[in-house]
């Protein structure tokens, strides 16, 4: 019998005024739809109680109580160097991690219901048996439920860019993440990032390079005219793409689909144009060639955005 029927995740205003619910730090995701289409249901139904943790809750259906204890040895049947995938969307980079690594345990966590359920499908279809997954909200997993040093690799591909200045504070990467990946990567261990957004990946590249527990693995690298940001600056990709008409199709509950308004994009491009364009720091990596082409990255470079690697390792 299947213990985690899919959750449907009414709206319960009453419970949104409740400040017990409300976390004491700004989360950074949108609750989105959890309706599954009848395949992925049938493989929610086939795999759930054994691809899903169950996780002791504390206010919100997100959330990690912080007085959680999880056994990650006996939760994947081996004790195995791990990789935690936060944010894994629909689980193509969870799944090529897992595949690539099979002597490793592999942890996705996401919030993204039908993308829970595409990372099931994959993990039937590879027959892939070190992976798990999470429905929660990274920041509290790794508060409660990750011992320090616990980690070999944490990987954070293409987290919502809170485009507009206001929401910023709901960017995952910043000082009080950097920490906490501090904490439960091992020495030696490896934190690697990606974004389609120039203004995100400076933060990301600022954030990092302050942080006395990490070295970038690639420093200087891809700096001057061989910067996707001198190019992104120059060009004025992002602020092009922005402007242009919403397309055919789009969806504005699908985070894969999702361009901001011009308004929205006054970081590194708006900024640089009365500037030296020219990005003379660096330190971009190259693309991890562990990472696939996912739908969402597809999406993002048929728009004409470019992507930027950071990689760092822990000291």
């Amino acid at each position: 019998m299947n213990q985690h029927p899919a959750p449907a995740h009414p709206h319960d205003h009453n419970r949104d005024k409740d400040p017990e619910l409300h976390r004491r730090e700004p989360v950074s995701f949108v609750r989105r739809g959890a309706r599954l289409n009848a395949g992925r249901q049938a493989v929610w139904d086939r795999l759930a109680d054994t691809v899903l943790v169950d996780v002791p809750r504390h206010r919100a259906a997100t959330s990690v109580a912080p007085d959680a204890e999880l056994d990650w040895a006996a939760v994947f049947g081996r004790d195995a160097p791990l990789l935690v995938d936060v944010g894994s969307g629909l689980g193509e980079s969870t799944a090529q991690g897992a595949a690539d690594r099979p002597d490793w345990n592999v942890l996705s966590v996401e919030v993204y219901i039908p993308g829970l359920a595409a990372l099931m499908a994959q993990v039937e279809d590879r027959g892939l048996s070190n992976v798990r997954a999470v429905e929660a909200n990274a920041p509290e997993l790794m508060d409660h439920l990750l011992a320090p040093g616990s980690v070999q690799e944490v990987w954070v591909f293409f987290p919502d860019p809170w485009h507009k200045k206001r929401h910023h504070k709901r960017r995952l990467v910043n000082a009080a993440f950097a920490d906490r990946v501090a904490r439960v990567l091992a020495p030696g261990g490896v934190l690697r990032l990606a974004t389609d957004w120039s203004g995100y990946a400076v933060q990301m590249r600022e954030v990092m390079a302050a942080h006395a527990e990490f070295e970038n693995l690639h420093p200087g690298r891809a700096a001057g005219e061989e910067s996707p940001l001198t190019r992104v600056r120059r060009e004025g990709r992002e602020l092009e793409v922005g402007a242009q008409p919403l397309p055919r199709g789009f969806d504005e509950t699908d985070p894969a689909s999702s361009l901001p308004d011009r308004a929205g994009l006054g970081e590194a491009v708006a900024a640089s144009l009365a500037e030296d364009p020219v990005d003379h720091d660096g330190g971009w990596a190259p693309r991890f060639e562990g990472r696939p082409l996912t739908q969402f990255e597809g999406k993002a470079l048929r728009a004409g955005r470019l992507v930027f690697d950071l990689a760092y390792r822990r000291r």
